[in-house]
């Protein structure tokens, strides 16, 4: 794993999955990504790429859709180094104090980081993280509090992996993805 100095601080990008088929009898582990969330994914991993948010560290949630998302985003990518992937029942069934700790549990080595969840944790998450009186997390938080649609993530600036804490992140985008 190549792991890249970030001054000033690390990201996280906490992703909801993409477009799954309705849960029908599907077990909802077991739920695949729908043709239009297949989309999706390649237009999260192009955004990802474009704003330089190459993941070093992921967590994906054990989920079937969850991890079809993270494969297909993968290729979108396109050819970049391959990051460090961690699929895990942990994310599937998290809350938000979870999911803190499993980043909290990252090598601060990392710079950027991305989970792969669900609503309404990835959204939560965000909200909780986000410092209220910074000014670049103020004009994003109400889009995180109303939720991310499929495919949709919130970009985070931390100091440390170890030190994330309520209030701790800038929250500096919201992305949605095009209809």
């Amino acid at each position: 794993m190549t792991l890249v100095e970030r001054p000033g601080g690390r990201r996280l990008v906490l992703l909801r999955h993409a477009k799954a088929e309705p849960a029908g009898r599907t077990p909802d582990a077991l739920r695949p990504l729908a043709l239009a969330g297949r989309r999706q994914c390649f237009q999260v991993g192009a955004g990802l790429a474009a704003s330089g948010l190459l993941p070093e560290h992921v967590l994906v949630s054990s989920a079937v859709r969850t991890r079809q998302t993270w494969d297909l985003v993968r290729t979108a990518l396109g050819d970049v180094p391959e990051p460090e992937v961690d699929i895990s029942d942990a994310v599937y069934d998290a809350h938000t104090g979870s999911i803190l700790d499993l980043v909290r549990a990252v090598d601060d080595r990392v710079a950027t980081l991305l989970v792969v969840g669900h609503e309404p944790t990835m959204s939560a998450a965000a909200s909780v993280l986000a410092r209220v009186d910074h000014e670049a997390s103020a004009g994003h938080l109400a889009g995180v509090r109303s939720g991310l649609p499929t495919a949709g993530y919130a970009v985070l600036e931390v100091n440390t992996w170890a030190e994330l804490d309520r209030g701790t992140a800038v929250l500096v985008d919201v992305v949605r993805p095009a209809r």
